[in-house]
């Protein structure tokens, strides 16, 4: 599988927060844009499968097609640069301020959620052949994920904040460990087989990641669900971002940062008497 160990994929994690960070406007918007929209018509493509099968593993087995698809085609997500990014400036990479990664972070934002909200309209014109009919029983599952992780998270208050928060912390440890599993290796294959394990987990236990939202939520709301742009901004989209950014970055950026780059200095090795006797030997052979 051409495995890289981890001193080298994590300077690839720097390297690649570092470019992102100069990456021209128009290019960063376009990556952002098309990752969005892919990672929609997965999540879209998973929704269809646990309805028509009635089995949720087998749409969680097969959603990590479009994370693999973008990741392979040199795409960005919002998650996946919270992660990154931010090592290129703990590392002092010169000329990356904190001003160049809020930019990085707002443009991916602002990318991510046109290719997902793109793909929402489209996916709602065939649910519903062109709002001319009831949304189909695809169409009707999106809007009640809408509405149960919206409102269904309000109706608890500050512990449905803290669970969603929660649950956004999980889903990005998750993504960004197959962000970085994509650096694990050279061939197509080893990444591919790396990034598909922590998608899998994230997808099928329901946490909660921002992009798969921004298709998702509004697709809800184009589809009739019962909930309203300020509950998914507020019991959703914006809490889900802060537990993407924390869970991303404490768990799987700084923790491979700190333990494979910033490496702590060794112990001193306690001299045991077998040390000694094999000194002693190798000065009377020399």
């Amino acid at each position: 599988m051409s495995y890289l160990n981890p001193s080298e994929f994590v300077t690839k994690m720097i390297d690649a927060g570092e470019s992102k960070t100069f990456m021209s406007t128009r290019d960063t918007v376009i990556r952002a844009y098309m990752a969005g929209a892919i990672l929609a018509l997965a999540a879209a493509f998973a929704v269809t499968i646990t309805v028509q099968t009635g089995q949720p593993i087998v749409g969680a087995v097969l959603f990590p097609v479009g994370f693999c698809m973008l990741y392979l085609l040199g795409f960005d997500l919002l998650t996946g640069v919270f992660t990154l990014v931010p090592l290129a400036l703990l590392d002092k990479r010169p000329g990356v301020k904190i001003g160049s990664v809020l930019r990085n972070w707002g443009l991916v934002f602002i990318g991510n959620f046109a290719g997902a909200f793109t793909v929402a309209v489209m996916m709602a014109i065939i649910f519903t052949f062109g709002f001319s009919t009831t949304p189909n029983e695809v169409g009707q599952t999106i809007g009640t994920i809408g509405e149960g992780r919206t409102v269904g998270y309000a109706e608890h208050g500050a512990a449905g904040m803290l669970t969603l928060f929660i649950r956004g912390v999980l889903c990005n440890w998750m993504v960004s460990t197959g962000v970085v599993a994509a650096m694990m290796s050279t061939s197509v294959s080893g990444k591919v087989i790396a990034m598909w394990m922590p998608i899998l987990v994230f997808f099928y236990m329901g946490f909660e990641h921002s992009v798969v939202n921004m298709f998702l939520f509004p697709s809800g709301l184009l589809l009739g669900g019962d909930f309203s742009v300020m509950d998914y901004l507020l019991w959703n989209e914006i809490p889900t971002v802060i537990g993407n950014l924390v869970g991303g970055l404490t768990f799987v950026g700084l923790t491979l940062y700190a333990t494979h780059y910033r490496t702590g200095a060794p112990r001193n090795r306690p001299v045991v008497q077998q040390d000694v006797r094999e000194d002693i030997q190798s000065k009377v052979n020399a």
